[in-house]
C-alpha cells in the first residue's frame, strides 16, 4: 500500500460526510469529497483513486447507477457503498453492478477503515501472510495450526475462522457486523447469541495453561472486539 492513499467519498449527508472525512484522514488518507452523485462520478472518471466510499442514495445520480456508469467508463477503483438498505437484494444488486463491499448504515468508523484497507491491499495484488502472529500468538493459516508460546491450541474450523480474521485486524475494533460477513457468511440468525458462544470458548483455549498472561481479545460493549498482545 502506498505510504498515503487518495480516497474519493461521495457522500450527500452532511454530518455523515463530515465523520467519515475526520476519521479517514485522521487514518493518514488524503480525501477528497462530493455530495452527488454527478460530480461523485466526474472525480471518478477523471482522478485514479485508491479507493471510493460510495452512498446509496445520492441526489441526481444514485449510488448504483453511478458504480455502474463508472465502471462501464473503464474505472477500476475499489469501491465500497454505504447505504441504510440492510436486505441481501440490495447488497447483491450493488454489487452486480461492480461494487466491491458494502457497509450498512450506522456504522463504526474502525469498520469502515479496515474495509478500506482490505480493499486497497486485494487492488494492489497484496499477497496476505500465511502466518499470523500476535505476541507469541502465532497461527499458520496453511496449515491451519495455531499455538501460544509453543504449545499447541485445537481449534473447531469456526473458532480457527474466527481467530484468523481477528488477527488480521490486530489492534482494530472488529463489530458483530463484521463477524456475521465474513466469518459467518450470513448462516445464522443474528439474534441469535452463537458469536458470543463462540467467542467464549475461543477465548477458553486461549487462556487454557496461560493464567498469569494478558487476555488477548476484550470486548467493547455495543462496538465489538479488539484481539492485540497489549490487551
Amino acid at each position: 500500500m502506498k505510504s498515503i492513499a487518495h480516497l474519493l467519498l461521495i457522500e450527500d449527508d452532511d454530518k455523515i460526510a463530515a465523520f467519515v472525512l475526520q476519521g479517514l484522514r485522521q487514518a493518514g488518507y488524503t480525501v477528497d469529497h462530493a455530495a452527488d452523485g454527478v460530480q461523485g462520478l466526474a472525480q471518478l472518471r477523471e482522478l485514479a483513486y485508491d479507493a471510493a466510499v460510495v452512498d446509496i442514495m445520492l441526489p441526481h445520480l444514485d449510488g448504483v447507477s453511478l458504480v455502474e456508469q463508472a465502471r462501464q467508463a473503464g474505472v477500476r477503483t475499489p469501491i465500497i457503498y454505504l447505504s441504510a438498505k440492510r436486505e441481501i437484494e440490495d447488497r447483491i444488486r450493488g454489487l452486480q453492478a461492480g461494487g466491491d463491499d458494502y457497509l450498512t448504515k450506522p456504522f463504526a468508523a474502525s469498520e469502515l477503515l479496515a474495509r478500506i484497507q482490505a480493499l486497497i491491499r486485494r487492488s494492489q495484488g497484496m499477497a496476505e501472510p500465511v502466518c499470523l502472529a500476535v505476541g507469541d500468538l502465532v497461527l499458520d493459516l496453511a496449515r491451519r495450526h495455531v499455538t501460544r508460546a509453543g504449545k499447541e491450541i485445537l481449534l473447531q474450523p469456526r473458532e480457527f475462522r474466527l481467530l484468523a480474521y481477528l488477527m488480521q485486524h490486530r489492534g482494530n475494533v472488529v463489530s458483530k457486523s463484521m463477524l456475521i460477513e465474513h466469518v459467518w457468511e450470513y448462516n445464522f440468525d443474528p439474534e441469535t447469541s452463537v458469536i458470543e458462544t463462540t467467542m467464549s470458548r475461543l477465548r477458553a483455549k486461549l487462556s487454557d495453561g496461560f493464567i498469569e498472561k494478558p487476555e488477548l481479545i476484550r470486548t467493547l460493549r455495543g462496538v465489538g472486539y479488539v484481539l492485540d498482545a497489549a490487551v
